[in-house]
């Protein structure tokens, strides 16, 4: 049985970004057979995702793995805001939000729009904000315990 392998290969740069690089082989798999108990249910695979759906998703998760952004992220869930209401709603400096603003903007979790001398910035949608709830209700689950 031949099967398409992608591998996955990361370099960290200078800057510290993470570059991922995929590329497709065939190699030959020999499938092993398992013994599994007879009360354990049958089990099916997950669907097979090419090498650079997963690295981009890898990319999007990293991008929402600060705690100011998931933050912004759920205060755009609430509502568009400009930088001065993300400031004022987050107590953290003006720069600091620009900067993960900029992070947020280049991963495709948020879009900017001017209006007049304001940036008002928007979710892309809205399976994002699910992933950044989900998540702190995890943890807010696992600390009531």
């Amino acid at each position: 049985m031949l099967e398409t392998v992608t591998a996955i290969n990361t370099s960290v740069t200078a800057t510290g970004r993470v570059n991922a690089v995929t590329s497709d082989a065939v190699s030959p798999v020999t499938p092993e057979r398992h013994e599994h108990s007879p009360d354990r249910p049958s089990v099916t695979t997950a669907p097979k995702r090419p090498g650079t759906t997963l690295v981009s998703a890898g990319d999007l998760l990293r991008a929402l793995a600060a705690p100011v952004r998931i933050a912004i992220v759920l205060e755009l869930r609430e509502a568009d805001r400009c930088v001065h209401e993300l400031v004022e709603a987050l107590g953290v400096a003006q720069p600091l939000i620009s900067q993960h603003l900029r992070v947020l903007k280049a991963a495709g979790v948020v879009h900017g729009e001017r209006h007049g001398r304001e940036v008002v910035y928007r979710l892309v949608d809205e399976h994002l904000a699910h992933i950044v709830v989900d998540a702190v209700a995890h943890v807010e689950e696992g600390d009531a315990r």
